[in-house]
């Protein structure tokens, strides 16, 4: 089959999982066409992976194609007219159930159900965005989870990791690996940190880069808080092989990578309850209401002074990511949603050489 994967600017989970997907795709058969933006296709190395990249306004490189998969509401909303135009199904992958900054709820609700009502098959990633999906008049919506991708051995043993982060010996670690945007409430990070100030034992890292890296460097500076910016990072395993625990602190969340990252890693998680995150650690993490930074801190300083708890949690985090899928397994199940979907389709053809349309 023909697959054209259609997805936006994207630096993270989506990018990732369709870095994930697509060579296995083609693996099992299928022919893979993938549509971004260049700055998607850099921070996710497709080319790298070999995979056939084409920007977003090459229309005439979907010619032939047995089914658009977009990935994403906006590259869903993108989808619509893609698939109308070509004849074909249109599978859309709900990752997030934040649309975009600035739109009025209405026009947000608007482009919601439009693209609910728009696709073949829609597929959440967590269950709380299938049930709005179907809510919104879905035809065909259901699970279908997101797998974190196998991480490379750490480059760098646990102490040297410790040492390069400022971290003295007997300090905890607690690690944040996020993008720093809004929807992160990285804010909630420092609130945290405020509040454990007079424990300058408890190191705090945030890995990644964003748009509020200035502001929350800031609020740092002239708090005087014992939060660390590390930037983009490549080398997560060595950075998760150092810390004690991990924080999330996200206002919505679907199926994290970065909380699955830490429970397959064997850290400790503490995360605000939000979207899909108890669906997917149930009890293996511990979860707090969103925005309470004390209640937040008060779990932090308890895990850090009762290394025996932390023991429990981390055999419990393992024992509970050996039942998520794995990149294999959600790669089987979007070959078999693909099958279902065309059985239906309208148009049928492949691409040749000279990027044209060629009747079967």
């Amino acid at each position: 089959m023909k697959v054209a994967q259609l997805l936006t600017v994207s630096t993270g989970g989506i990018g990732r999982h369709v870095a994930s997907i697509a060579p296995r795709l083609e693996e099992r058969g299928h022919q893979v066409r993938v549509f971004c933006p260049e700055t998607t296709a850099e921070a996710q190395g497709f080319k790298e992976l070999g995979l056939d990249v084409w920007p977003l306004t090459s229309m005439r490189r979907f010619i032939g194609a047995d089914l658009v998969h977009a990935h994403g509401l906006k590259a869903g909303s993108l989808g619509i007219p893609v698939a109308w135009m070509f004849k074909v199904p249109l599978v859309v992958t709900w990752h997030n159930a934040v649309l975009g900054e600035g739109l009025a709820p209405a026009a947000v609700r608007q482009t919601l159900r439009g693209v609910a009502l728009g696709a073949d098959l829609t597929l959440g990633a967590s269950s709380d965005l299938v049930a709005l999906a179907r809510k919104l008049g879905a035809r065909n919506a259901r699970l279908s989870p997101v797998a974190a991708p196998v991480l490379p051995p750490a480059k760098i043993g646990r102490d040297d990791q410790r040492r390069a982060v400022g971290a003295a010996a007997g300090d905890t670690v607690i690690v944040t690996v996020s993008r720093l945007a809004p929807q992160k409430n990285l804010g909630m990070v420092l609130d945290i940190a405020a509040a454990v100030r007079h424990r300058p034992e408890l190191r705090f890292v945030v890995a990644g880069e964003g748009p509020e890296r200035e502001k929350l460097q800031r609020r740092i500076t002239g708090e005087r808080l014992q939060v660390a910016l590390l930037g983009r990072i490549d080398d997560l395993s060595s950075l998760l092989g150092a810390a004690d625990v991990a924080l999330l602190t996200s206002t919505w969340e679907a199926r994290a990578l970065v909380a699955q990252e830490a429970l397959l890693a064997g850290v400790p998680l503490v995360s605000t309850r939000v979207g899909g995150i108890e669906e997917l650690v149930d009890s293996a993490a511990v979860l707090v209401p969103l925005g309470d930074a004390n209640e937040a801190a008060r779990q932090i300083v308890a895990l850090a002074g009762n290394p025996d708890e932390r023991r429990r949690l981390r055999e419990a985090g393992l024992r509970r990511a050996a039942t998520w899928p794995d990149e294999d397994d959600v790669a089987d199940d979007l070959a078999r949603a693909y099958t279902e979907v065309a059985r239906h389709r309208r148009y049928k053809g492949f691409w040749n050489d000279s990027g044209g349309f060629t009747v079967r």
